[in-house]
């Protein structure tokens, strides 16, 4: 695989976490350099292990896992978004916003594509740890520099920011399920 499919490989499979990221972001009233950085770490280990997992053991749950994955994300993304509004109210960070408990299933929701990805490298039989290597470190710059940009944002917005947030969780979950029913291209 030369460097610009896997750049564009590794960009693609970033912007669910991005997306997400930046959700984080808008949920605090004073963005941290930690929060930044456990959310970029949180995104991008899970993007990089995925593939790592799709490489090595996918090609045999291949069809199980490509016929739930699309749910799973959904539900997940679904879930977190409506707790996100439901909170709103709240004048304060989300509670455990940065915990484990709450940041494993948004890795594991926005990386679920990334297993998918992993089998098609062993088809391809590129070099799996410098391209899950790769995927992983733009996976964490995009989601660091989304962290921050959903702060911004979220300032200038306040309770409305953190309704925005869930919402786009949401339709993130929305957009990951309708694509892979075949409603979305």
């Amino acid at each position: 695989m030369d460097f610009i499919t896997l750049l564009v490989t590794a960009v693609g499979l970033s912007m669910d976490a991005f997306s997400v990221a930046l959700c984080k972001g808008l949920t605090v009233k004073k963005a941290q350099v930690k929060q930044g950085l456990i959310v970029g770490l949180y995104f991008g280990f899970f993007q990089a292990f995925m593939p790592l997992i799709g490489y090595f053991f996918g090609a045999r749950f291949y069809r199980t896992i490509q016929a739930w994955d699309h749910w799973i994300a959904f539900i997940l993304l679904a879930i977190l978004g409506l707790n996100m509004i439901r909170e709103a109210d709240s004048q304060k960070d989300l509670p455990g916003g940065f915990s484990f408990k709450e940041m494993l299933p948004l890795a594991i929701a926005t990386s679920i594509d990334a297993l998918i990805i992993g089998v098609s490298l062993a088809v391809l039989k590129v070099n799996i740890y410098q391209s899950a290597s790769f995927i992983g470190l733009c996976t964490f710059l995009l989601s660091f520099v989304g962290f921050y940009l959903g702060h911004y944002f979220g300032q200038k917005w306040e309770k409305w920011a953190q309704v925005l947030g869930g919402i786009l969780l949401i339709l993130i979950g929305s957009k990951v399920l309708l694509e892979h029913l075949g409603y979305l291209p």
